[in-house]
């Protein structure tokens, strides 16, 4: 599994397509992250941001191997083990990205409420900031599983789907994300952090399942 993971980075890396999802985060914090803004708001925008990336990734590691080498593979490590080999490979590369985007709110941000009447503690804001990336992380894994191959083929229907979801994984009340990133936004008002330990949970176990999904099928469906 190890030489799987980094055969799926290296491909990954070496074929430059992770510049295109990387460098648009990097707008979206340039466009919304600013020096001195209040801490707590500006790491529930980097973590929001972090949902349709990944799955993004996602969908540039599960389809980046030839139709050939996929075929080889496959047939010397089993079609399950190369797709959750691919997908843990877009999963750490978005946590790298996510959490030196929150490296960087810290550093620039201003630790205070939304109104400067209340100091926010960066240690606390720091760890809150950083489980709600990981939710967001991996929630979008699971867009990004759910919207390609071995459930999707059709290039056309998973970038819409893709975009659909990833949306709707933001915005619904009972989503792990939509509450993580919720509950920084909010806690900003009156300087209170919340740790959203129970949406990580949440956001984790919807990733198994989608990854167990993903790769059961791909046995059958490739």
């Amino acid at each position: 599994m190890t030489a799987l993971l980094r055969y799926q980075t290296a491909l990954l890396i070496r074929s430059q397509r992770w510049l295109a999802p990387v460098l648009l985060y990097a707008a979206f914090l340039g466009i919304g992250v600013q020096s001195g803004q209040p801490v707590l708001d500006s790491l529930g925008y980097a973590a929001a941001g972090l949902l349709p990336v990944t799955a993004w990734l996602v969908q540039l590691c599960v389809n980046q191997e030839p139709p050939a080498a996929r075929t080889v593979t496959a047939a010397v490590a089993g079609s399950p083990r190369v797709h959750l080999a691919s997908l843990l490979a877009a999963l750490g590369c978005a946590g790298l990205l996510g959490t030196a985007a929150t490296l960087i709110v810290l550093l620039i941000s201003k630790p205070a409420s939304a109104d400067n009447a209340v100091r926010v503690p960066l240690l606390p804001a720091g760890l809150a900031g950083l489980l709600a990336a990981v939710c967001c992380v991996l929630l979008g894994a699971a867009v990004g599983a759910l919207c390609t191959r071995p459930l999707l083929h059709r290039r056309g229907w998973s970038v819409a789907t893709t975009v659909l979801a990833a949306l709707l994984a933001l915005v619904t009340s009972g989503s792990p994300a939509n509450h993580a990133v919720t509950g920084l936004v909010t806690g900003s008002r009156t300087g209170t952090v919340h740790v959203p330990l129970l949406p990580l949970v949440a956001a984790a176990a919807l990733a198994a399942a989608v990854a167990a999904l993903a790769c059961k099928l791909t046995s059958m469906r490739g």
